[in-house]
């Protein structure tokens, strides 16, 4: 018995070491030397602020939008970390709930994690909503399979709430790397409570973010409760964003007797014609008023947004009739929102939301000329598979910057076959010096290869920028090797069928020649029956086709393994005969 206190005291002092509270070690924005709050304009006058209009907006619209503005709906921050739990802390400055939206919408945040693949992840989160808000994401999966680097997350801001003091924490010794505000033009969405976000159960619910994560793309989201109203005062403050598209969705506080009819279309037009004076190629969707979801048993109410939306589409035919051009209208019935999807028959719930953003997506694919597929090579997605070799997002930002300082004649998009061999952007990876600047380097080119690549990475690059702002004379496409392990020779097929037509649809004067997929260890009689396929569908789409990876084959058919560092990858030599095959194909007028 004399054994039991002894016992019993390093038993209890064992659960007071595994209940011991971990280290963390903390961030805030101001800790930064560059923009970090995503979907946030005019980041330059902003400093560390969590809010939308900059601060020398409050003498410019009316106190109730700039009030509204300094809620934090649509702003995120994106960071890489490792942890296995992270904690958000932070203060709000208005109520933490309102009767028909719950507090985690009204003032929480949503964590999502992009994983190596480039597919999203929610994490649920232990909260409470005291004097200082917190969340607890805890027990979180550190890392994929590729690497132990960590993976991207997307912390969502809350919708109807401003925030102050905001902290991110993780255990001391995880990585916590916090990103730069995304480089790739915006969506700017002109709106009302429901572009704000009423009423999502949660940040990530709001249609903007949904959308945002559908298209991978930042969206401004300037969404003002009751007081979306096409007023010029922001209108002119939007025109100084450098926009993808420009979304005005305001139909739902413009109905009479808020203001007369005439009024509203005046409003409309006024509104697309300052902008497109700034913005002369920048398409512009107008959205119809989705409607009362109560107007059968409640009568009075239909004819409000019925008559809204026949403005619209009046102000929209003048506008089309006087030769506007790059505009376009999303109706109600491309929304679909139905009684199933409203809290209150005016403002979504999750179910809603989810359909606008749907619509939104749709009409904005059509728009931008970015269709996607239901294969996987058809679903355009970013990657991180290998940060310990290069950062993928910082090569896709240095494209981005090099179109708009320096002219190009030849795009060579591909994966690490092309990124190793050698051209601009610098990397230190590049294996084929030599033979790039003696076979290529006289025809102005640009490397497009990033490692890793599959067909729907280049996809995604292709969607986010890269084609914009430059004028090829020649476009050389070789991906698909990484997608051999995964898909199948139809799914590759039909992928790169997808990859050209986008290609074309953005640059329509370049002549595009798809090469053939390199031959590799083991794999020689499978890439050789796939370029078959490759070369049956150039013909049938018109571009044009070279096999250059022949040239490192034995006459056996197997590779050459003297051309290889790997079985796969090309060395000098065998650079050197890539080149030599590929300079003709440059020379063609």
């Amino acid at each position: 018995m004399k054994q039991l206190p002894t016992f019993l005291f390093c038993l209890f002092s064992a659960i007071a070491l595994a209940q011991a509270p971990v280290e963390l070690k903390w961030w805030k924005p101001s800790d930064s030397p560059f923009a970090v709050i995503d979907g946030q304009a005019w980041s330059g006058e902003m400093r560390d602020t969590i809010q939308r209009f900059p601060p020398r907006a409050e003498n410019i619209v009316r106190k109730a939008v700039w009030n509204l503005s300094r809620n934090s709906a649509g702003l995120s921050i994106r960071f890489v970390s490792d942890a296995p739990q992270i904690i958000v802390r932070y203060k709000v400055t208005g109520n933490a709930a309102m009767p028909h939206m719950p507090a985690t919408g009204v003032s929480g945040v949503d964590l999502y994690g992009l994983d190596s693949d480039g597919n999203w992840h929610w994490a649920n989160g232990k909260y409470s909503f005291k004097d200082t808000v917190q969340y607890n994401f805890d027990k979180l999966k550190p890392n994929d399979n590729y690497h132990k680097l960590g993976r991207e997350y997307r912390l969502f801001l809350p919708l109807y709430n401003s925030v102050r003091d905001l902290e991110i924490g993780v255990p001391n010794g995880s990585i916590f790397t916090v990103l730069p505000q995304r480089m790739e033009k915006p969506i700017v969405v002109y709106g009302t409570s429901i572009a704000q976000g009423a009423c999502a159960s949660r940040p990530g619910m709001a249609w903007t973010n949904i959308l945002a994560r559908k298209l991978d793309r930042t969206v401004i989201n300037l969404g003002f409760s009751g007081n979306g109203r096409l007023e010029k005062e922001v209108i002119d403050l939007i025109n100084e964003i450098d926009a993808k598209a420009f979304v005005l969705d305001c139909l739902p506080n413009l109905i009479y007797p808020i203001v007369e009819r005439k009024e509203l279309q005046k409003r409309i037009i006024e509104s697309v014609k300052t902008l497109r004076a700034k913005h002369p190629y920048t398409p512009i969707l107008l959205t119809e008023h989705d409607g009362y979801t109560d107007g059968y048993l409640m009568p009075h109410r239909q004819p409000l947004f019925e008559d809204a939306n026949q403005d619209l589409r009046e102000a929209f035919a003048q506008l089309t009739n006087e030769k506007v051009s790059n505009i376009y209208l999303l109706p109600i019935s491309e929304i679909g929102i139905d009684h199933e999807g409203m809290v209150d028959g005016t403002h979504p719930n999750d179910l809603g939301m989810m359909r606008y953003a749907v619509a939104y997506e749709n009409k904005l694919r059509e728009i931008l000329q970015q269709p996607v597929g239901t294969l996987k090579t058809q679903i355009p997605v970013q990657h991180n598979r290998e940060p310990g070799s290069y950062n993928w997002e910082e090569r896709h930002n240095a494209i981005l910057k090099l179109n708009q300082t320096e002219p190009t004649k030849v795009l060579m998009i591909g994966n690490s076959i092309t990124h190793n061999w050698g051209g601009k952007p610098l990397n230190n990876r590049i294996k084929g010096a030599e033979a790039w600047q003696k076979y290529l380097e006289p025809f102005q080119p640009r490397n497009f290869g990033f490692g890793w690549d599959r067909v729907e990475n280049v996809l995604w690059r292709v969607y986010h920028d890269e084609l914009d702002g430059i004028s090829p004379e020649k476009i050389i496409i070789n991906i698909g090797t990484n997608n051999l392990h995964l898909n199948t020779d139809d799914e590759i097929i039909q992928g790169l069928k997808l990859l050209v037509q986008a290609i074309k649809n953005l640059q329509p004067k370049a002549k595009i020649t798809l090469l053939g997929i390199y031959p590799r260890r083991e794999q020689e009689t499978r890439v050789t029956a796939l370029n078959k396929g490759i070369q049956a569908l150039t013909k049938s789409i018109g571009v044009g086709y070279a096999d250059i990876g022949k040239s490192l084959l034995l006459k056996t058919g197997k590779i050459d393994e003297k051309m290889f560092s790997d079985g796969l990858h090309p060395n000098a030599a065998g650079y050197e005969l890539l080149g030599k095959e590929l300079q003709p194909i440059l020379k063609e007028n």
